[in-house]
């Protein structure tokens, strides 16, 4: 037996033994322990230098054609010459850290690991940008532990063992390499950092050159749109060095003491008064809409019919304008960050989500709060994952008693795409609103406008069919894919249109006192140029505030940041929370405007709480997944048959033991099936876990021996 096993790991092994062996060889011949003439130590400095900018050319290019598989295999050296300038800047960049291999005594090795560390960024890129539409950046890696953890079950062992030889031969070919690197001798350490700083001066002053004269940008609305304007290096670089809001020059206590003594009507006194007079205040509902637009925003194709009748008439009948958002295409958590606290996403490094960072850990003050603090119940929901932008945890920092993500809703239904369908949120909604005695404070995230939008027909009897226009000059092929991408995307607006009214007709049956902001949190990634959209700009799309409580219509344009002091002085909370009260006291037209609200932005997510006397007052929510609570109320057998009775189970409740999945059916809201053999003195210890779609993710468990 186990000479059949040795046998058998041996012919595994023979073939990577003989690669690894042909491999050492190869390395053998090309790196001779006597250095070759060509990096000989004789060798001219500034001929060395020069072979560096060579190579940083082509590891760019490299880069920028792998980042553009997905259109073209030359793509990357035609957009080189589209843009030469970007191009050349990158390779400055590049360039720049290669100058620091100057260093060290074994210059080829630390060249080699240098370009190595480009290249396996722009490969790892590249390879991302084949299943998603953002770009790698350095804020991935802090997801490397978990993917790390999903190893064993997305690989099979004999798959893993091949990855871990693999990375071995890597690791191996990198130290032949090492020992054989001739070492370079009398290395003039003062002309190698000279070369180094200017090197580094030369990236300095050609990013200033390339910022100020509009070659690349310091706000990238879209980071898909950004990497592939400006550059991947740059854009790498730009996201890993810059983070968060910079301190304010000058930022002390008196700067922030007379900032809120000057321009905030409450002044120093910042702390929110703890009420219960939430009955006296309407609902407060934040209906953000994904990639909602109207066809009337587009100048290029024409339709049969209006997608949208509902939100026209809103926009008739309510007050409405055009909404400045501060992403294009992608960026939902962005838009709904500057909804929520009234603070800029400009004022974050480039590419910057905060709820991929600060807000993981810090709370912030922000609407719920101050809604919070009149009593009422404040409830988060979205139709897609809990744990997408980190909702799951950033939402109980930011005051919510409750977050109803896809996990927690049943009788979901999906698009063609597979997003879930917005009409699922209607029920969900009403359900909180007549739950509860107190007001509530809503904030309702949809998906169903996601992209990415097919290039064939999906609808064979659409509601809105698209023609394109014969003036809109681009190739037949690409109009012909636009026709259909335009015609699924305004074919979904149409079901979440429908959805609008519907929700709007049920919250009246209710009876209830509403106000209802309603926006798109961004123009689809639909490739929008600015010669095709009816709008001010590419950041711009349109809300509307409905209410059924007869306030008065008053049309403005206004930035997405701005519109939550708004909603709270129309629901007769003015003048509470910090950055609302300043917004709500201080004109926009104030030459310290946006300096000033930057400066209470940093105090009170980055700095030392000034402005509330040095601690930050506001502590992180026990929010509940779910806004009813599952429960497990029997365990019964039938036949040879576990059976779990309960309240509130959804399609994604999966009966788990000791951490461990085990085989569900989900029979109702009320009834799982265990679908497998469980040891009888293991029942009582059953649990229902939510699960992520991926169901490695458990969101919350209940334990049948706690409810029993």
């Amino acid at each position: 037996m186990f000479e059949k096993i040795r046998l058998v790991l041996s012919l595994i092994a023979a073939p990577f033994t003989r690669l690894g062996y042909k491999i050492g060889e190869f390395i053998l011949k090309i790196f001779p322990r006597k250095a070759a003439k060509y990096f000989d130590a004789d060798l001219h400095e500034l001929k060395y230098i020069c072979l560096m900018f060579v190579y940083a050319f082509f590891i760019n290019l490299y880069i920028e054609t792998f980042a553009r598989l997905t259109t073209s295999p030359i793509e990357g050296f035609l957009w080189m010459c589209r843009n030469p300038l970007v191009f050349l800047y990158s390779v400055i960049l590049i360039f720049a850290t290669m100058t620091i291999a100057l260093l060290f005594k074994k210059r080829r090795f630390a060249w080699m690991i240098i370009s190595i560390i480009w290249v396996v960024i722009g490969s790892v890129n590249g390879i991302i940008l084949l299943s998603r539409v953002t770009p790698f950046t350095l804020y991935d890696l802090a997801n490397f532990t978990e993917g790390l953890s999903l190893v064993t079950t997305y690989y099979a062992v004999w798959q893993i063992f091949l990855i871990i030889l693999g990375g071995a031969l890597i690791a191996l070919t990198i130290v032949l390499i090492f020992i054989r690197s001739a070492k370079w001798q009398n290395i003039k350490y003062g002309k190698s950092i000279a070369a180094i700083v200017i090197a580094g001066l030369f990236a300095l002053g050609s990013t200033w050159v390339a910022i100020n004269f509009n070659i690349v940008g310091t706000y990238f609305g879209n980071l898909n749109y950004a990497f592939r304007d400006y550059g991947y290096a740059y854009g790498f670089i730009s996201t890993s060095v810059s983070a968060g809001i910079s301190k304010p020059k000058g930022y002390s206590d008196e700067m922030i003491q007379e900032i809120l003594e000057e321009k905030t009507t409450s002044g120093t006194d910042t702390v929110l008064e703890e009420k219960n007079d939430s009955t006296e205040h309407p609902n407060i509902i934040v209906l953000q809409m994904e990639s909602f637009t109207t066809a009337q925003s587009y100048s290029h194709f024409t339709v049969n019919n209006d997608p949208t009748p509902v939100y026209n008439s809103l926009k008739e009948n309510y007050t409405s304008g055009w909404f400045e958002v501060p992403a294009c295409g992608a960026g939902t958590a962005n838009t709904e960050f500057e909804v929520l606290t009234g603070i800029s996403a400009k004022y974050f490094g480039p590419g910057e989500y905060p709820y991929k960072g600060k807000l993981r850990e810090n709370t912030l003050e922000n609407m719920a709060y101050v809604a919070k603090s009149h009593g009422y119940v404040t409830s988060a929901m979205h139709d897609h994952r809990a744990l997408f932008y980190n909702r799951n945890e950033v939402y109980a920092n930011m005051g919510f008693d409750s977050f109803t993500s896809v996990e927690y809703m049943n009788n979901v239904k999906f698009t063609p795409t597979n997003w879930c369908k917005d009409e699922i949120l209607t029920g969900n909604i009403i359900d909180i609103m007549t739950s509860t005695k107190e007001r509530d404070m809503m904030h309702v995230v949809s998906v169903e406008g996601h992209g990415r939008y097919p290039t064939e027909q999906v609808f064979k009897n659409p509601y809105v069919t698209v023609t394109m226009k014969d003036s809109y000059d681009v190739d037949e092929e690409i109009k012909n894919e636009l026709k259909w991408k335009y015609e699924y995307y305004l074919n979904e607006c149409h079901e979440m249109d429908t959805f609008i009214g519907n929700l709007i007709d049920a919250i009246n049956a209710t009876g209830e006192p509403t106000i209802m902001l309603i926006y798109g949190d961004h123009i689809p990634a639909l490739d929008v140029t600015d010669d095709i959209y009816n709008g001010p700009d590419l950041y711009q799309t349109e809300y509307v505030i409905w209410d059924n409580i007869g306030l008065e219509k008053k049309d403005k344009d206004i930035a997405a940041y701005q519109v939550g002091a708004e909603i709270l002085e129309d629901a007769g909370l003015a003048h509470e929370g910090v950055i609302f009260d300043y917004q709500q006291t201080t004109s926009s037209k104030d030459k310290n405007y946006d300096d000033d609200m930057e400066a209470l932005a940093y105090d009170i997510l980055y700095g030392k709480y000034y402005a509330f006397k040095g601690t930050n007052p506001y502590k992180p929510a026990k929010m509940t997944m779910g806004f009813h609570q599952i429960e497990i109320d029997d365990i019964i057998k039938i036949g040879d048959k576990y059976y779990i009775q309960g309240s509130n189970f959804t399609e994604r409740s999966i009966i788990s033991l000791d951490g461990k999945q085990l085989s569900t059916v989900y029979l109702s809201p009320t009834l799982l099936a265990l679908n497998e053999d469980v040891d009888e003195e293991d029942i009582s210890r059953l649990e229902v876990s939510q699960v992520d779609k991926t169901e490695e993710q458990i969101l919350t468990t209940v334990g049948a021996n706690e409810e029993l």
